[in-house]
Order: structure tokens, then C-alpha cells, then sequence
């Protein structure tokens, strides 16, 4: 162990950590989870402090022996070198100070020992006064939020709702000439085609790119450079744009400051507005992955209208049982997301004059709502959808003995006698051709055209 001292006293820390004094008392205060800022936020959180470097250098506030140092620190922390640095739970101080003084503490150290100093001596760099100059936690965490969540959902969740819609388009081709019965309210309805359906699901997919691209849009603002309270004390002027503008370089986030930033410290309206279409995504993917296991059930006492890969067994006591693993697990994620935006919107409760005091679990709740969502979505694509094939003999049969095919005779015979003719059908166990033919009410050619499986799958001429 080695001793250090901040502004309470002295606290022992492990010998060989880079972090310091108030990173171990929030390591001491909050045992509380095991749970972590995973690999984006701690990429993040560095490129902030790597932006600000920069900038303070530039605007010659910061030595640039010094503000180098930092930048090469900063760099090893993107490239993933010392996550294992970054111990603070993610139930911590509302403001998430605990974890920006963490960053602060270990990218000094990293530059202490770039420049041939000794861990936890504060010098030549020190984790205030040089690292985090000209920012305060509640611009920079909020900031960090935005700039993580916005790269997971451009390099993440996008290229993963574009996979599924591209494998779900593909399918929609490929069966577009088999028909099947229409269900609404879970009772037969009139027929689709098996191509529409699955078109339908790729126009959810479409949708949720653009949603995902709204959630993005309502966090291109940066709260940077407001410092404690949105009035920018001890930034200097210029500071935000040019910082913004590095983290531009870096991410090619298209980030802009703050139009106001009294605003932007204390709401997290757009993190908020952020889940809300993230949340909306997730059941938009429920619904698709509920379908498929519903149209795939069976084999032989279920629907069983799509055959779905069998991934592995499915049973510890039912040999030969295959379940619809995928997309159980697409629906679990979506559960889980939405549980997640529940949180982000009462931690968007959680503000209060000038600052909002939920940030930490807001930003871990998100990131992983995405993070989970881009994962899920990949897996139910390439393990699922891609092996999907349909049960032709199965949709063509159905689709003869269901009733409603009689909704192709209301316009010619009037919509009573069409019922009856489904009723007796119904009655007796046959189809509506046959009681149709039987009862002589159209020639069987004119019949044969009016109940063809595919006209009704098309809006009338």
C-alpha cells in the first residue's frame, strides 16, 4: 500500500493502482453493485479530458510539455490499456464526480510516469489543477454520456438494425409468392403473403434506424464548458468550441455546444428524450421476435407456418425439443430495456435547480439499453432470421380451409350471404368453396377467381 493525501486527509491505496485518494474513498463509500462504466464510457471520458488538453495548450493556460503527456495518457485509456483503473461503482455520487476525479487521478499518473515521475506525487501533473482545467464533473460526465451513447448507436445499434432489416428485406423476397392466413386478434383474418409480412418487419426495422438516429440528434449538444453551473467560471472563453471540435475530429460525432448551457447542465431532457426512442426500438424488436417464435411454434401442434433454425437442444428432459432461443432472448433484451428507460426518466426527475443528481445510473442504464439491444438484434439476425424457411404446403392448406377467404365474396353476394356461407362452412367442415359451389351462388370460374389466395392479398382493381 501507499499513502496519499487530499483535502479530508490520508488514505491508504494499493500499491501499483493509478488511481488516487478520492478515487479509493468512493471505492471505500460505494461497495454497493460490482457494476462498472464499461469500455465506451471510459473511452469517452478520456477523449473529454483529451479534448480539453488540447485545447488548454492551445489557448496557453496549459504547459505543453505537460498538456502532451496527458494527451499520451489519454490515448492509452481509449485504446483500452487501463480499464481495469476505472474501480468506481456505478451507484456513487449523483454528479458522477466520483468517476471524473477517478479519470482525472489515473490519466495524471499515466502522465507522472510518461514524464519520469512517481505514481501519486501529483507532480509535475496534478489531477486538478492540470487535468481537469477548465471543467467541473457536471459538464464533463453529462457531456461523456452524450458522447458514448451517440458513438454506441452510430458504430452499434445502426449497423445492427441495418443487418436486420437487409436479412428480413431478403426474405420478404424470397417468400413473397407463398400465401398464408392473416391473423388479427388472434382469430383468422383474411390472407397475406408471407412476403408482406416479413416486409412489414424489415419497415419496423427501417423505423427503428431512424429512431435510432432521433436519439442521437437529441444528444449532439454538449454541455462542455459550463463548468459547475452553466456559467462557465474558470473556463476560459472559447474553450467549449474548440474542445468540441477535437472530440469532432476524434469521433466524427457532428457534436455542437450547448445553446445554452445553465440548461444543459442541469436537465438531462435529451439523454431522457434518447431513451424514450431507444425504449421504442426494443418493442419494436419484441413484437417482430414474438411473431417469429408464434409462426415457427410446433412443430406439429402449433402454428409451424415458418420452420426456424434449431441453434441447439431444448430441453434437459424432452429429447428431440427445440425451442426459439433467439428470439426469447431478443424479448428478454426488450424487457430489459424498457425497464432500463424507466430509470433514465426518473433519473431525469432527478434534477433540481442546476444540476441533475442521477447521471451515473442514466449514462450505465443507456449505454447498456444500446449496447445490449445492438448485441441481441445481431444475434437473433444471424442466428435466426438468415435460416428462417417457410412451410409452403402448411400456408397453402390453411389458407383453403379458413373461413374469412369468404371476405372475397361480400362485394359480389353482399356481406350477409357471404357470412352464411361461412357459417355453414364452419358448421359442417368445409371449406367455402365447397358450400360456395354446393349453393350455386357464382359459375365455378367466376368462384374460382374470387377465391384465388393471392387476388386477396392485393387491393381490388
Amino acid at each position: 500500500m501507499r499513502r496519499e493525501r487530499d483535502s479530508m486527509g490520508e488514505v491508504e491505496i494499493p500499491d501499483g493502482a493509478l488511481w488516487g485518494a478520492q478515487t479509493e474513498r468512493a471505492v471505500e463509500n460505494f461497495p454497493i453493485s460490482g457494476l462498472k462504466f464499461g469500455r465506451r464510457f471510459i473511452a469517452a471520458l478520456a477523449l473529454v479530458k483529451r479534448s480539453s488538453a488540447l485545447v488548454n495548450v492551445e489557448l496557453g493556460h496549459l504547459d505543453a510539455g505537460l498538456g502532451d503527456a496527458i494527451v499520451k495518457a489519454c490515448d492509452e485509456i481509449i485504446e483500452g490499456k487501463w480499464d481495469d483503473q476505472f474501480p468506481v461503482d456505478v451507484f456513487q455520487t449523483g454528479s458522477g464526480t466520483s468517476t471524473n476525479m477517478n479519470a482525472n487521478e489515473v490519466v495524471a499518473n499515466c502522465a507522472i510516469q510518461i514524464l519520469g515521475g512517481e505514481i501519486g506525487s501529483r507532480s509535475p501533473v496534478h489531477p486538478n489543477d492540470h487535468v481537469n482545467m477548465s471543467q467541473s464533473s457536471n459538464d464533463v460526465i453529462p457531456t461523456v454520456i452524450h458522447v458514448a451513447a451517440v458513438t454506441c448507436l452510430r458504430k452499434d445499434l445502426v449497423p445492427a438494425l441495418e443487418g436486420l432489416a437487409g436479412a428480413l428485406e431478403d426474405k420478404a423476397r424470397a417468400f413473397d409468392d407463398v400465401v398464408k392466413i392473416g391473423r388479427t386478434h388472434l382469430m383468422d383474418a383474411t390472407p397475406i403473403r408471407v412476403g408482406q409480412v416479413f416486409g412489414g418487419y424489415a419497415a419496423q426495422a427501417r423505423k427503428g434506424v431512424e429512431r435510432a438516429g432521433r436519439a442521437a440528434e437529441a444528444m449532439r449538444e454538449l454541455p462542455l464548458g459550463g463548468t459547475a453551473v452553466g456559467t462557465g467560471v474558470n473556463a476560459p472563453r472559447g474553450f467549449a468550441g474548440r474542445a468540441i471540435a477535437h472530440i469532432n475530429e476524434a469521433s466524427g460525432g457532428g457534436f455542437v455546444e450547448a445553446a445554452n448551457h445553465v440548461e444543459a447542465n442541469a436537465a438531462r431532457d435529451g439523454i431522457v428524450e434518447a431513451s424514450g426512442e431507444i425504449r421504442t426500438i426494443a418493442v419494436s424488436l419484441a413484437r417482430i421476435a414474438d411473431d417469429v417464435r408464434w409462426l415457427g411454434s410446433g412443430p406439429r401442434s402449433g402454428l409451424g407456418e415458418l420452420r426456424l433454425p434449431a441453434v441447439q437442444p431444448g430441453s434437459s428432459i424432452m429429447p428431440g425439443k427445440v425451442n426459439p432461443v433467439m428470439a426469447e432472448a431478443l424479448i428478454m433484451v426488450a424487457a430489459q430495456v424498457v425497464g432500463h428507460d424507466t430509470t433514465v426518466a426518473l433519473g431525469g426527475l432527478g434534477g433540481h435547480f442546476e444540476l441533475n443528481t442521477m447521471m451515473p445510473v442514466m449514462a450505465y442504464d443507456l449505454l447498456n439499453s444500446i449496447e445490449w439491444l445492438a448485441g441481441a438484434v445481431r444475434a437473433f439476425t444471424d442466428r435466426c432470421v438468415r435460416g428462417i424457411e417457410v412451410d409452403r404446403e402448411r400456408c397453402a392448406r390453411d389458407v383453403e380451409m379458413s373461413l374469412e377467404i369468404a371476405t372475397a365474396l361480400a362485394p359480389v353476394i353482399g356481406y350477409d350471404g357471404a357470412a352464411e356461407i361461412s357459417e355453414e362452412a364452419h358448421r359442417t367442415g368445409r371449406t367455402v368453396r365447397e358450400v360456395a359451389l354446393e349453393r350455386d351462388v357464382l359459375p365455378a370460374d367466376e368462384l374460382d377467381a374470387l377465391l384465388d389466395p393471392r387476388r386477396a392479398t392485393e387491393p381490388a382493381e
